[in-house]
């Protein structure tokens, strides 16, 4: 992905230095936890949580403790950031008649507040309609390779742009109309919802990326095989094979595999928002 000489976006927060430090029990640890608990009249038992072990550094790129090829990251994040802000100013309002409004990316380590309530890394990227911001561990970059096959830089922007895919469905209004439904329909017709919402962020990740391409030529040999791989690698039908087993289609909320693959393909191809009405198809 060619990002060399790219402006790197403002509309980033990094919250990583917030994530509590915990400190290691034993000799001496053990027994300032003792001493803080007959100061206190707690159990100690409740205290020994504040003093485990940090967790160990993830492998990869953004490995805690290699502050260089996080710092590296970072930027990749921002330059990212930018070119969906640059593509999407320029093409909601020619094809949708809306301004586009920056929404800010947050960085975050283990667990994020936000206005959608709290979430840990193990739920990866999110973007919360209720405040416009995206969240993103850049653990899950690494998860993403190491788990489930889906590395390279295209791949990671991608991830991305599927998050700010929600952010333009947010400001279409789709994502109300969707959450209107929840509580009006069974379980199984909502999860039916999320996938079609889920499979239009994955086809306005495409649209994003067809616009970058035409204006910028970010893209490199192998790229959009990056991508399509990563799209197929985190399908429902995967994941749940991967994770138990077997494949509850009745459970999906984010699409099969073949179906994230081919939304986004169609994204990419396209660069027409009109393309991409995932709600009234019976082909999905």
């Amino acid at each position: 992905m060619r990002l060399d000489g790219a402006r790197e976006s403002e509309n980033v927060e990094d919250r990583r230095s917030r994530a509590p430090r915990r400190m290691a029990v034993g000799g001496g640890g053990a027994i300032l936890l003792l001493i803080l608990a007959l100061i206190f009249g707690a159990d100690p038992r409740d205290l020994a949580p504040l003093f485990d072990g940090p967790a160990a550094p993830q492998a990869g790129p953004a490995a805690l403790g290699d502050p260089q090829a996080e710092d590296e990251q970072t930027v990749f994040v921002r330059k990212v950031l930018a070119l969906t802000e640059d593509v999407w100013k320029r093409e909601l309002p020619l094809q949708a008649g809306l301004d586009y409004s920056f929404p800010k990316l947050v960085l975050f380590r283990d667990h994020v507040d936000s206005a959608c309530g709290s979430a840990s890394s193990a739920m990866g990227p999110f973007y919360c309609p209720a405040d416009r911001q995206l969240y993103l561990d850049l653990s899950f970059f690494d998860d993403l390779r190491t788990k489930y096959g889906g590395g390279g830089d295209f791949a990671q922007a991608y991830v991305i742009a599927h998050e700010i895919g929600h952010h333009i469905q947010n400001l279409l209004g789709t994502s109300q109309q969707v959450q209107a439904r929840q509580g009006r329909v069974s379980k199984e017709q909502y999860n039916e919802l999320s996938v079609r919402l889920e499979l239009q962020a994955d086809f306005y990740a495409g649209v994003w990326a067809h616009h970058a391409q035409r204006e910028m030529r970010i893209l490199e040999e192998g790229d959009i095989d990056e991508a399509l791989n990563a799209a197929s690698s985190i399908g429902d039908d995967r994941l749940q094979r991967i994770s138990q087993g077997y494949v509850v289609p009745e459970s999906f909320t984010h699409g099969t595999s073949e179906q994230r693959v081919r939304w986004f393909r169609k994204g990419i191809v396209s660069g027409d928002l009109r393309q991409g009405d995932t709600f009234s198809t019976n082909n999905l």
